[in-house]
Order: C-alpha cells, then structure tokens, then sequence
C-alpha cells in the first residue's frame, strides 16, 4: 500500500483514484473524495502549514461571469500552498458564506486558526452569519493592512496621500522582504508603521505621532479594532503576515486563466499545482535525506540570528522561572525575554516561532537547547 511518505507517491497516483472514483459515481460527493483519498493515503496539507488562511477572489471573464474564490496557507519554509478553490456566480455574501463553510468542513478543521482577508462587506456579513464557526477561539479574523492603507486613502483625499507603496515599514523590521520601489508621504508611512508596529510600545509611539496630524486619522483607525490590523495585538495569529500577497501571488498565476471556460480553467488549475506540488515535494525530500532537520528558511534565519547573538550581553536571568534581560551593545537598547513564555521584547520571537538574537544569547549563557523554541511548522 502506498502511504503518505512512500517515495513513489504522487498527484498522478491520487488523480487516478479521483478519476476512478467518478467515473463510477458522477454525483459522489466531496465529502466522499476526501475521506477516501485520506483514507488510503493519509494526505493531507494543510495541517501541516502555519495555522494561518489567507482569502481572496477574482472575477471571471469568459462565457459565463462569475468569480474564482482562493483559499491558501504557507509552510514552513514560506512556500505557498493553494488549500481551495470554487467558482461561484461572484464574490456576494451568500458565495463567500458558502466557501467559509466548506473550506471550515473540509480543509480547516482544527481550531485557533487566522484568516486574513481585506475588508469587504461580503467577507464580514458571511464570517458573523457563521454563528461562531469563524470567531474567536476557533478563528480570529483579520485585515489587510494594504487594504486598510488604501481604504484610509480614499477617506481623507488629499493629495499628500495619493501615492501608495507595496510594502512599507520604516519604523520597524517587517516579517519578509521589504520593497522601497515606491515613495510614500510622510501620513502613508504614518498609517502603515502603525499597523506594522510589533510591540505596544512601538504601536503607542506611531499611534500618537498620528494622532498629532489629526485626530480624525486615529478615530478612523480605533473605529477597526486593533487586534484587526496591529502585528502586536493580534495574538500571533497572523505569524508576521500583514497583507494578503500570498492568495494575491496565486491569483496573478491564475489571471491568464480567467477567460477560459469552466472546465478548461479547472483543469488549467488541477495542472499548474500539480506542477507546483511535485517540484516543492522533490525539494522537501532531498532536504530530508541531506539530514536537514530545519525548513531552508528556518536555517537562515536562525543563522542570521546567531550572528547577532555575538554583540549581546545577559545582563541577568531568573533560572528557574528562565526569564532573562539582556542588553545590545550597539544601542545599549535592553530587553527582557521570557523563554517559558516564548516572548521577547523584541516581538520577533512570538511573530515569527523562531528564536530571536537575544533568545539565542540566553541559551548560549545557559547552555540550553535552542532547538526546542523552532516551531514545528
């Protein structure tokens, strides 16, 4: 029997057993596929990504109008991973409910989960339709922050604030890359530092420096709720994502297909991730038998992390309650890092589940294992 971790299987081998299964029943259901699939093979995908789901849709412009609803997560080495697709009459409240519910039965089917999504009113009526199914503690519910600068730009219309950037930052280091190729005035950076903010204190400082340009700016943004668009108050659900460019990304894969008929885009689709699965999962298991035990990125980054362990100093500790503070010797700049807690001043530990400079300085003073503060993700 071919198992999840056989070498020999496939999206071909799956495919075959898919095929078979309607070809002998047209109108098996989902639901059916599913456990069948899972049941021969034990697949599954997402399960095994970050406990985070970014949404999105896309109309459809051939024969017949409609709209392409996305669903995706990412895995621990930052890959994405496309987890639903449905083609529905367009992105209305009713379609949106119904991908919610079937994506909740299907696919995300463990709690303290994040969605991302922007902030259109079909998403938030289908979420409170959902009667809990979709908030808090099941799922916490957040925005775009590229949605949110766009939706600030178009309430106060001036024109110091018609230039938009991708991906801003300036006051602090974002999770992933960040791109200056385009300029943004000094209230655009303004709006976007605040939502980029990992730490209360950092918050406080660009919410107040907003704040002084005009109180009507800060209204508009309380009135959201900063646990929807603030890195440090959204719980580590979001695991440092801030936009949606990852169902976005797939979305700009998918655009050429949006003009084909219904069964061609489908199938279009089926093959382009086939392609996409098989070519990760041949990286993945290559990696395996070199003796990685760590994602590529998780590696990198941790080493990037150790070489800036070098330059910090522990100044005390708590060992029993391993609570540390430690100070940088470039800035002087101190911080206090809870490791039972997995918290550091810094917010990178808790955003991204990777040991931080000034944790890994903790357990070289200690000699403890950093290893065991790696995510499993």
């Amino acid at each position: 029997m071919v198992s999840q971790d056989h070498a020999q299987l496939d999206s071909d081998i799956i495919a075959d057993v898919i095929r078979l299964l309607v070809e002998v029943d047209p109108l098996i259901k989902v639901k059916s596929i599913i456990a069948e699939v899972q049941g021969r093979f034990n697949y599954t995908s997402f399960r095994h990504c970050k406990p985070l789901v970014q949404v999105d849709g896309m109309h459809l412009y051939g024969k017949y109008k409609g709209a392409l609803l996305v669903a995706v997560a990412q895995d621990g080495n930052q890959n994405i991973v496309p987890i639903a697709f449905v083609i529905v009459e367009g992105e209305t409240t009713d379609a949106c409910e119904f991908f919610l519910t079937n994506l909740q039965r299907y696919v995300v089917t463990i709690d303290g989960v994040g969605i991302i999504s922007d902030r259109y009113t079909s998403i938030d009526t289908a979420i409170t339709r959902s009667n809990g199914a979709w908030s808090p503690p099941r799922v916490w519910h957040m925005y775009c922050i590229k949605h949110i600068r766009s939706n600030f730009l178009r309430r106060f219309k001036a024109p110091y604030l018609n230039h938009l950037v991708v991906n801003i930052g300036i006051s602090t280091r974002c999770y992933g890359s960040i791109h200056s190729k385009f300029v943004a005035s000094a209230y655009d950076e303004m709006v976007c530092s605040t939502g980029y903010s990992r730490t209360e204190q950092e918050y406080n400082k660009n919410y107040q420096w907003l704040k002084e340009r005009g109180e009507a700016y800060t209204q508009w943004c309380g009135e959201i709720g900063v646990e929807r668009w603030v890195l440090a108050f959204d719980g580590g659900h979001r695991w440092g994502h801030i936009t949606t460019n990852l169902v976005e990304c797939i979305n700009s894969v998918l655009k050429g297909a949006r003009n084909l008929p219904v069964t061609v885009l489908v199938r279009s689709t089926f093959y382009r991730l086939y392609e996409l699965f098989t070519r990760k999962s041949t990286e993945a298991h290559e990696r395996l038998c070199n003796g990685f035990t760590n994602s590529e990125f998780a590696t990198k980054r941790v080493e990037e992390s150790f070489r800036r362990a070098g330059n910090i100093v522990v100044n005390w500790f708590d060992r029993r309650n391993e609570m540390f503070e430690v100070r940088e010797i470039k800035d002087g700049t101190i911080y206090t890092v809870n490791l039972v807690q997995q918290h550091c001043d810094c917010g990178h530990f808790q955003v991204e589940r990777l040991p931080c400079c000034h944790v890994l300085a903790c357990c070289a003073n200690q000699r403890l294992h950093w290893q065991v503060y790696v995510h499993d993700v």
